[in-house]
Parts: structure tokens; C-alpha cells; sequence
């Protein structure tokens, strides 16, 4: 199956941080340690036989390795609701950036979003990378892929970064594990980054056919009969 075109992203940083600002990576290379332990197969009880896990679900997998990770600038430490870090600046450096890697909102500005709760602040994790997209492309910021792991959760963003390309894009984000007390570290993936071309979409609706049914027929007895036939036959080159 022929690769898919690539599309490059620029990331650009201050040169006084370029050596102490960890890179964001492709997504492919972030993969968690818990999912690099899942075994491939699991015993199904209500199958009396080993069924494929997730690990070997092409969806699953192409979200997770998807776009680009944005890491966390530094380690934070959280002990009873109180977030510290300790973020060595270059001397002298003096710049637009926040000196601190993360920053807080005001509950205010969520009153009414399901994630709301007014005695609870809503992070905001610093970004020190500017990103250039194509002509015609958005980025979409989102919480890391299938990693409800982390003790947060990002909210989405949808950002024109072929045209605002000269300021960092921040990230916030939800604390929810209100217990969490311990050390996040420098390089969490604290947003996946998502190229998305600017089309307008409309959409219609039809009736399946017979000849529709008869397919469909087809590929679910030959997703059953079979392993990967999916991964063989329908899934596309992401990279």
C-alpha cells in the first residue's frame, strides 16, 4: 500500500529555550508503557475463546498515533491541591512567553460546561512552540488520544495555525483526579495535535440498496471469518 503524502509542521521556539524545552514528538513514538503491556489476546468468557484487545484494533491504534504530541515544559509537583515546579530560566531571558509552565483560569469562564465546578480552577498548560501549518489547514488540539490515565483532561480546540502561526497555542485543561499527589514530569503529553484540511462538508441520506446489504453481508462475515482483514483491505496509510 503506498505511504501517505506527508505534510510538514513547523515548530518554532524562543533560542534561549531551545535546549531545556522538550520537542513535540509524532504521536507514533508517545505510546504509553501501559499500552505497550497489554497483550494481544485476552480469554472472552461469554466466547469461551482468546479475542483480540485493543491492541490489535487499527482505530484504536491509528488515534493513538495520530498527529503530534505536545509535551509538558517541565516537572510539576502536586501535594493537597498545590502545584509547584521548579523552571530554570536562561538568565536574562526576557520574552512574550510565560516564565511558568502552566497558568490557571478562572471558574467564571466555564459557568455552565458540563466540566464546571466553581470551586475548582481550570489549568492552563504553557506552550513555548509556535506552529505553522499549511496553506488550508487547522490544527485540532485535543487530550492525548484513549489516555484517561493522565490526572486531566484537555479541552478541544480547533486553531487556524496556517494563519496564526506567530503565537503559542495554550492548553486548558480539567484537573480531575482530585487525589493525585506526586509528580507529573517534564514530556507528559498534555495535548495531541491533529492536522485537519479546511473543507466544507454537507451531507445525504440514502437508503442501503441490495446490493449495499449484500456487501455489507460480505465484510462483516469476513471480518469474522478471518483475522485483519480490515488492517489488509480498508485501512489507509496514516504515515
Amino acid at each position: 500500500m503506498d505511504q501517505a503524502n506527508e505534510v510538514t509542521l513547523i515548530f518554532r521556539c524562543p533560542p534561549e529555550l531551545e535546549t531545556i524545552l522538550p520537542r513535540p514528538i509524532p504521536a507514533v513514538a508517545g505510546l504509553p508503557d501501559w499500552f505497550k503491556a497489554l497483550p494481544a489476546t485476552a480469554f472472552n468468557p461469554a466466547k469461551g475463546e482468546e479475542t483480540l484487545t485493543v491492541k490489535k484494533c487499527p482505530p484504536f491504534i491509528d488515534a493513538m498515533t495520530y498527529g503530534f504530541l505536545m509535551p509538558l515544559a517541565t516537572d510539576i509537583k502536586v501535594s493537597g491541591g498545590e502545584f509547584t515546579w521548579d523552571f530554570e530560566l536562561p538568565p536574562g531571558y526576557i520574552g512574550e512567553y510565560s516564565h511558568s509552565p502552566i497558568g490557571f483560569h478562572d471558574p467564571c469562564q466555564a459557568a455552565g460546561a458540563p466540566f464546571f465546578d466553581d470551586d475548582q480552577f481550570i489549568i492552563k498548560f504553557n506552550n513555548f512552540w509556535t506552529i505553522e501549518a499549511p496553506q488550508g489547514y487547522s490544527l485540532l488540539f485535543t487530550h492525548p488520544f484513549n489516555r484517561a490515565d493522565l490526572p486531566f483532561t484537555t479541552l478541544d480546540g480547533l486553531v487556524d495555525c496556517d494563519t496564526f502561526c506567530h503565537s503559542p497555542v495554550n492548553f486548558p485543561a480539567r484537573w480531575h483526579d482530585i487525589n493525585f499527589s506526586g509528580v507529573l514530569p517534564k514530556g507528559t503529553p498534555v495535548a495531541q495535535c491533529l492536522p485537519v484540511k479546511r473543507e466544507s462538508w454537507g451531507a445525504r441520506f440514502e437508503r442501503l440498496t441490495e446490493d449495499d446489504s449484500k456487501q455489507m453481508t460480505a465484510t462483516r462475515d469476513a471480518i469474522e471469518r478471518e483475522l485483519g482483514v480490515y488492517r489488509r483491505q480498508f485501512r489507509a496509510p496514516k504515515r
